[in-house]
């Protein structure tokens, strides 16, 4: 993958906001390699800017959030490499989620898979009326989730629509996101910007401590909850290590055809 084909993650800072965009419009901002290393890197180095009262992350391009992982990438993927993504996924996720100041995902368009867990980590999501949220793997690659992904969607989602995302492959669109509580609100397109910076700048009159000391306690109730991380590598090497896994990746690179055969 060439250098101008990698993207960006991007931030700047106003009024107390930190802005980190999710910058490759071309692929509905498709996470690589380097832009998770960008955002880790981004998320340590905002965390500790005393300016900076709450975090925003949005999607370049009006068309998506983050539309997963860029599956370029896996070609030639196997089970161990499985393992290892997704071992560097959740290092790069926990330490968004772990960030002491309140995090905002503004949504437009298609949250999928790694931008999915993007999501699910910040402290609070709004969308806008085209939001589509999944994590469509059983109908597009065949691997699967590491087990601290599986608990996020599951906190958030229930057992039973987390079933229904990850089995069935379904997306939650906006209205039912805010009727279960997935995002907060819903705004349309010219509104949720101004919208989420309002939010987003409110954090300057809230008591810091008080604000730290919640998210942190939180935190500490999740983790008590989940499994430890690597409660799931067995079915990440499988599936990662599979015949399926490996002819979904062709289908997308060389446009070649394929059924699954659950090997």
């Amino acid at each position: 993958m060439s250098d101008q084909n990698q993207g960006t993650v991007e931030c700047h800072i106003k009024q107390g906001v930190a802005w980190v965009g999710f910058n490759r419009p071309e692929s509905r901002n498709a996470m690589t390699w380097h832009m998770y290393d960008s955002l880790a890197a981004i998320c340590q180095q905002v965390d500790a800017e005393p300016a900076v009262n709450a975090v925003v992350f949005h999607g370049c391009g009006g068309e998506a959030f983050v539309a997963g992982t860029d599956i370029k990438q896996f070609s030639g993927f196997d089970g161990e490499q499985g393992v290892a993504y997704e071992r560097r996924i959740d290092s790069a996720i926990a330490g968004l989620e772990t960030m002491r100041k309140p995090t905002i995902a503004m949504l437009e368009g298609f949250c999928v898979g790694g931008g999915a867990a993007i999501a699910l980590a910040c402290d609070f999501r709004y969308c806008t009326p085209s939001l589509k949220f999944g994590v469509p793997i059983a109908r597009t690659l065949g691997n699967c989730l590491s087990v601290t992904n599986v608990s996020r969607l599951m906190d958030l989602l229930g057992v039973a629509r987390t079933k229904e995302v990850l089995m069935a492959a379904k997306f939650i669109e906006a209205p039912e996101a805010a009727s279960i509580g997935l995002v907060s609100d819903i705004f349309d397109v010219d509104a949720i910007r101004q919208e989420v910076e309002n939010r987003a700048q409110a954090f300057a009159r809230r008591a810091p401590l008080t604000v730290q000391a919640s998210k942190d306690i939180i935190n500490r109730v999740l983790a008590n909850r989940r499994a430890a991380a690597d409660a799931s590598d067995d079915w990440v090497r499988a599936c990662y290590g599979s015949e399926d896994f490996k002819a979904a990746v062709g289908k997308f690179v060389h446009k070649t055809s394929f059924e699954w055969t659950g090997r």
